[in-house]
């Protein structure tokens, strides 16, 4: 063999050594990695990395928090949007832990719609990544769904403590989580044969945010309390989900919140607002947004709110979003909003009768409101005083 020949060869066979180990490389790295997720590790990898981290953790005296996050409602995703949806929501959550996460953790997706976080040198009671990924995902855009709310359970090493056992502490927190209806988080409390947690709900805060703005307008409140019922109805008459009426409610109970913001002499005026006073007004649904974004779990209603102002033909605030962009919420309750305030009497005038309001909203159908939220109110007042009952 010629010596330019032996040299070619010495050279083609030095490439092709290198592609192998290239591949050898890449093969390694996926196999380490989610199948649906390349950004989050396999099961078996965080499991190998959880060992060490414990035998670290208790060698050096360190923390070592462990998080288990679960999407709620990831069945119904499926059913109702299809297998394809639902992978779309996984892997855009997971890309969202990926991202939030500190460059020391590590996550995976344990199975399913659950996903394993691990946090060193954190304490379970000091966890901002979590908060950062649950206000994101509460915001999160997947393809056919908007905005996803999960439970999370937390649990903290404690001394002597196998792997094994705080996963399971991270799981019975997840479980604890899971049974107050989600949307929250639960921190483990004592050793892993307890099973205490301590639940980080905001039941409570909605209900004191609900009483704040009764105290700081007594028409303001009542008028937010008698728009609820009338939401759920339109929401049912529109067949939206359970989950999807809560949410409703409770955005319709929160709408007027941020008028908390709002000065006392415009607030309380007694007479028609000039267009300065308008435009301070005008911001109290981003105020209520602002207020609502800092309660974990109440992303997706403070959207709602955000939004409530939003009119069908784009000339809405504060985003002058149109059509079906705006969140079918805020399109319900701008109209059920509408007709309680044109039936109710106010310091500068006198309430419309049934029959003019409905006049209102029908002929605003398709500019300021929604055409079918329209129709869906209108049927469901009409039912109401066809039964001879009261529609408010």
């Amino acid at each position: 063999m010629r010596t330019a020949d032996r040299k070619r060869l010495s050279e083609e066979l030095a490439t092709a050594r290198e592609r192998i180990g290239s591949l050898e490389e890449q093969l390694t790295w996926l196999s380490q990695r989610d199948p649906l997720i390349p950004s989050l590790l396999s099961l078996g990898a965080f499991r190998t990395r959880l060992d060490l981290d414990v035998a670290h953790a208790h060698r050096h005296g360190s923390r070592l928090t462990v998080a288990l996050l679960d999407i709620d409602g990831f069945r119904s995703v499926n059913l109702d949007h299809g297998y394809g949806a639902g992978d779309a929501v996984l892997v855009a959550v997971g890309g969202v832990i990926a991202a939030r996460i500190r460059i020391n953790d590590l996550a995976c997706r344990t199975g399913g719609d659950e996903f394993g976080i691990l946090l060193p040198e954190t304490a379970a009671a000091s966890l901002e990544a979590l908060d950062r990924i649950l206000f994101e995902l509460e915001d999160l855009d997947a393809g056919a769904v908007r905005g996803i709310s999960a439970s999370v359970g937390i649990a903290e090493l404690e001394t002597g403590q196998r792997p094994e056992s705080v996963l399971a502490a991270a799981r019975a927190a997840l479980e604890q989580a899971r049974a107050g209806g989600g949307r929250r988080a639960a921190v483990f409390g004592g050793s892993s044969e307890t099973g205490e947690a301590l639940e980080l709900g905001h039941d409570d805060v909605i209900a004191a945010l609900a009483s704040a703005l009764q105290e700081r307008d007594r028409y303001t409140g009542d008028h937010s309390e008698s728009v609820v019922d009338l939401t759920a109805r339109v929401g049912e008459a529109l067949a939206l989900g359970g989950e999807e009426i809560s949410r409703v409610r409770t955005a319709a109970l929160l709408h007027d919140i941020g008028k908390v913001g709002v000065p006392d002499e415009i607030l309380h005026k007694n007479g028609p607002l000039d267009e300065r006073e308008w435009e301070i007004m005008r911001q109290h649904p981003a105020i209520g947004e602002r207020i609502l974004r800092a309660i974990p779990g109440l992303g997706d209603v403070a959207r709602i709110v955000r939004h409530e102002h939003e009119r069908w033909d784009g000339n809405g605030y504060p985003d002058s979003l149109a059509g079906t962009d705006i969140p079918v919420g805020s399109r319900i309750i701008l109209a059920c909003d509408a007709y309680h305030a044109m039936t109710s009497d106010r310091p500068y005038r006198k309430a419309m009768d049934h029959a003019e309001a409905i006049a209102q909203l029908s002929s605003n159908a398709g500019t300021q409101f929604d055409p079918e939220v329209v129709e869906a109110l209108v049927g469901y007042l009409f039912g109401r005083r066809q039964a001879g009952l009261e529609v408010v």
